[in-house]
């Protein structure tokens, strides 16, 4: 039992994985470059999994959902007076989800905004911001304190024609509150809304007499997506540990981390486990799960969870999420499960989750590598189990978060930068993949995934896995050398 971890680890090999993301990158290449959810690539993306699946010997199936999905057909900012000024779509701004569409060119207005110490503001989070606003003025606002959809809200009930919400420029950890502001209303917006960076804001607000251009074409179209599950023939079915990966990019790029890193770890998790189980049974069953529509508001993972009866959902162990796991720039990053890294976050932490970040944290130390918690925020598919008390955790390496001193010693890497300089962008290609910490991710949840198929503690009551865990082998398997690993 002790050897089973090693050897599945040694199965999960990075020549494998990369195959994988070989074969997701050109499901992307002959598709508009992308493998969006409701479009080509992201079907040929599905069509590959499948055909992995089926020769593995599982038996794959897609559970089909619709959504309403905001689209931008065209967008661009530029700055009329007084100096022509043209800004790059996704360098130097980018259409917010749900944003209005429109062509105005007006003056630009600033509200309550703070430039100066440590440039905490409530920027248009409230009517009084606007006292004195003029009406058909671009409303120029700050990261801060309340919701973008409660800015763009307050200044189209203010007059606005148009909004550009810029980065806060103060200094938070895993957060990048200076570079370019990617983020959702919420809901349709009634005028054009677009965010920017720091510097960018800090440029235009000090500028006498600016006025701009702003011109978005976009709005919301019903998508056809689809989730893709595979079971392992053997365990409990009353024990269900769903090991997901969302499977869609956005779609300005193929998302080879932004999950192709994900999806092709579980995949060949999947495709070896099977394999190991022909000798040893499972405890419990494992459903593989690509998610569909995550880069929309996770209305795959939020569809799967939602169509649940009351026995699917007490019948589910846990949720293992596996979100990025080969950023540039990485860190070894393992969910937060018990809340001790981020007692502020009001985050649900299900019992047992708990349990989930103690073993990826064990498995590391026994690796000899290091890990960092990261919070549990609702931004990737484990949302929606959390949200119905299943126990849930995973790992992720960082995405537009900017890497700290303290961790550029512990991980190495770059600080000062992104972790994956590449996040929804067009280069988040083959190149953009760290092979050695794909490696060692993969390897961790080879581990996890075959500990939680063997334990028959009892995980959401609040039972110690560490006495049935598959204890990780004394050899550090991950590293086999630079040259092996480029």
């Amino acid at each position: 039992m002790k050897d089973e971890s090693a050897k599945l680890r040694a199965a999960v090999t990075l020549h494998n994985v990369f195959d994988h993301l070989e074969g997701l990158q050109d499901a992307a290449d002959a598709n508009d470059g992308n493998r969006a959810s409701g479009t080509p690539g992201y079907e040929a993306s599905g069509q590959y999994i499948e055909d992995q699946l089926r020769r593995a010997g599982y038996k794959p199936v897609r559970q089909d959902f619709s959504y309403d999905q905001f689209a931008v057909t065209s967008e661009a900012l530029e700055q009329t007076a007084p100096t022509a000024t043209f800004y790059t779509a996704g360098t130097d701004f980018t259409t917010m989800t749900y944003s209005g569409a429109g062509d105005v060119t007006a003056p630009v207005s600033a509200v309550d905004i703070n430039l100066s110490g440590d440039r905490v503001t409530t920027s248009g989070c409230e009517a009084e911001d606007f006292s004195g606003f003029a009406a058909g003025s671009i409303a120029l606002m700050q990261r801060g304190e309340c919701s973008f959809g409660i800015k763009a809200a307050n200044a189209a009930a203010a007059g606005a024609s148009g909004v550009v919400i810029f980065n806060q420029g103060d200094e938070v950890a895993n957060d990048d509150r200076f570079g370019l502001v990617n983020g959702t209303l919420g809901e349709p917006s009634t005028i054009p809304v677009v965010g920017t960076t720091f510097a960018i804001g800090e440029a235009l607000a000090g500028t006498d007499g600016v006025e701009l251009r702003l011109n978005i074409d976009a709005g919301v179209q019903t998508t056809n997506s689809f989730n893709i599950l595979a079971d392992t023939p053997r365990g409990n079915a009353d024990r269900t540990v769903v090991v997901g990966a969302h499977l869609d990019s956005v779609p300005v790029g193929p998302g080879i981390n932004d999950n192709g890193s994900g999806s092709a770890a579980i995949l060949e998790t999947a495709i070896q486990l099977a394999e190991t189980t022909k000798k040893y049974p499972l405890q419990n069953r494992v459903r593989f799960a690509f998610w569909g529509g995550e880069e929309d508001g996770l209305q795959g993972s939020n569809h799967y969870v939602e169509q649940l009866d009351q026995a699917g959902l007490d019948g589910t162990l846990a949720n293992l999420n596996f979100d990025m796991l080969g950023s540039p720039n990485l860190v070894r990053f393992v969910y937060d499960g018990d809340g001790s890294a981020f007692p502020e976050s009001d985050a649900p932490r299900p019992t047992g989750s708990d349990e989930i970040e103690r073993i990826f944290e064990e498995y590391f130390a026994g690796q000899k590598l290091a890990s960092a918690p990261t919070e549990f925020s609702g931004r990737s598919d484990y949302s929606a189990f959390i949200l119905n008390d299943i126990p849930a955790g995973g790992l992720f390496s960082g995405a537009e978060g900017i890497k700290t001193e303290e961790e550029a010693a512990v991980f190495g890497g770059t600080a000062g930068e992104a972790y994956d300089p590449c996040y929804h962008q067009k280069c988040d290609d083959l190149g953009n993949i760290n092979r050695r910490g794909l490696d060692q991710m993969s390897d961790a949840v080879a581990h996890a995934v075959l500990t939680f198929a063997r334990t028959d503690a009892d995980l959401r009551g609040g039972g110690d896995v560490r006495s049935k865990r598959l204890a990780p082998a004394e050899v550090d398997l991950q590293f086999r050398g630079d040259e092996a690993l480029k």
